[in-house]
């Protein structure tokens, strides 16, 4: 479950020309230049500054842009960093007839005040098959490696052009949205009332606590199912070290069958970023993901849909990081990852709601009601998955004083085929609740 950094978006150049805006007062204006200038690349780096020369504020929500590109070839997008957090840029590609397309970059939130501009948009996209690439016969490309205006890359505010000279067709079609609440094909509801990990329930209802050896954590690690209890009806994760592999205890509770793919998933999680016990300093991952079982490497019907909490960071982060990722595919020796992730850098100890909406070729990932992360393309899951939850190290920074980390879990919900909002997550679950229902699963067998 390793985060490695994978999509890419196409370039745009900076040259000249305003197309009038959709609003006389609102005035957009776009700057490119780009970090990858040759003709022929592995990976294009369009970077982009999108300014507001007009009298009011535009909310990026409403924004779109547009980068055009020669051929049909299937292409990964990333954003590598921007002013604005990567973790409001959305970026998916369009088909336009003719065998051409379009990169469509986005935003969930944030606004564009008069006189101001985004900062960098360091973007970049590359072929699925790893192939290089001829980007100097793309509408959108120039090679200019220091900013200025560029009319080839076209933006649009609530749906009309606002800057820009298009190419190509103009798909008609509305973009697919999501089906309302209430055509639910099946329901897993769970609130976690048992005795302990022995409790003959877990497994009568579906679940089961890890024992097993292997992956992902510190080699040596063992998964216990003792670490696993449920006090005050919290299923609750104590993972722990000595700061050797032999000494160190790993935590996991899955669904048995995997019966799960499209549809809402919603889990109330206490990440913490002290242990219990002991001195801090481990970089520990806290979970609530879906997964598919990779028979091979690069198997392209893996899945995997990761809220992944790192309380002292970890691979190549310093600090608290929550990240949310989507998998495509992976090899672990030499380590290839095909996924997409958004990210942010702050403390997340505390109870939190988790959602997570997949339907329509896209999934979206909610933090306590708030859109984190808007994913989809290549990293749709194709074939059912388990639920987990687990707590695992990365690696050990030494030290013998044992010491134990702790996550809590106080429900778990899943709507089959569903896109559920997340307030409505939360009411379900009270609902539940109040009709003094602890359990409940009507999910069928995929």
């Amino acid at each position: 479950m390793r985060v490695f950094l994978s999509l890419t978006i196409p370039l745009f150049l900076v040259a000249v020309a305003l197309i009038a805006p959709a609003d006389a007062a609102q005035a957009v204006r776009l700057q490119y230049r780009t970090s990858a200038p040759g003709a022929t690349t592995a990976q294009a780096e369009p970077w982009f500054r999108l300014h507001n020369d007009g009298t009011t504020s535009i909310a990026l929500n409403q924004v779109k842009i547009r980068y055009y590109i020669t051929g049909s070839e299937t292409y990964r997008f990333a954003c590598s960093w921007a002013v604005v957090s990567c973790s409001t840029v959305t970026g998916q590609f369009v088909a336009q007839a003719g065998g051409a397309q379009f990169l469509e970059v986005g935003f969930t939130s944030g606004t564009l005040a008069p006189g101001t501009n985004t900062g960098d948009l360091q973007l970049r996209f590359y072929r699925a098959d790893w192939q290089n690439f001829t980007q100097s016969d793309d509408y959108s490309y120039g090679a200019q490696t220091s900013y200025g205006n560029w009319d080839k890359v076209t933006v649009y505010v609530n749906g009309q052009l606002a800057w820009g000279t298009p190419t190509g067709s103009t798909p008609t079609d509305p973009p697919p949205t999501d089906p309302p609440p209430g055509n639910s094909q099946g329901v897993l509801f769970d609130d976690f009332s048992y005795t302990n990990s022995a409790d003959p329930r877990l497994s009568q209802r579906g679940w089961t606590v890890r024992s097993s050896s292997g992956g992902p954590g510190v080699p040596g690690a063992t998964w216990s199912p003792s670490a696993v209890t449920f006090p005050g009806g919290l299923l609750t994760l104590d993972s722990s070290t000595n700061g050797t592999g032999s000494g160190t205890v790993q935590t996991e509770l899955s669904t048995s069958a995997r019966k799960f793919r499209e549809g809402t998933y919603g889990a109330r999680v206490r990440f913490s970023d002290a242990p219990t016990s002991g001195p801090d300093g481990e970089h520990i991952v806290q979970t609530f993901f879906t997964i598919t079982p990779l028979n091979f490497n690069m198997d392209p019907n893996y899945g995997e849909l990761d809220f992944e909490y790192l309380p002292n960071g970890g691979w190549g982060e310093p600090g608290n990081i929550l990240y949310t990722t989507s998998w495509e595919t992976y090899q672990a020796e030499p380590w290839q990852a095909v996924n997409t992730h958004t990210e942010e850098r702050t403390s997340f100890s505390g109870w939190h709601d988790l959602v997570i909406q997949v339907s329509g070729g896209r999934m979206k990932y909610y933090v306590d009601g708030r859109l984190f992360a808007d994913h989809g393309d290549i990293y749709y899951p194709e074939t059912p998955m388990w639920i987990m939850f687990n707590q695992w190290f990365i690696d050990l920074q030494g030290g013998s004083t044992p010491r134990t980390y702790r996550q809590q879990v106080d429900w778990v919900y899943h709507s089959k085929g569903e896109v559920v909002p997340p307030a409505t997550v939360v009411s379900r679950v009270n609902a539940f609740r109040t009709a003094g229902t602890a359990f409940q699963d009507t999910v069928p067998a995929s």
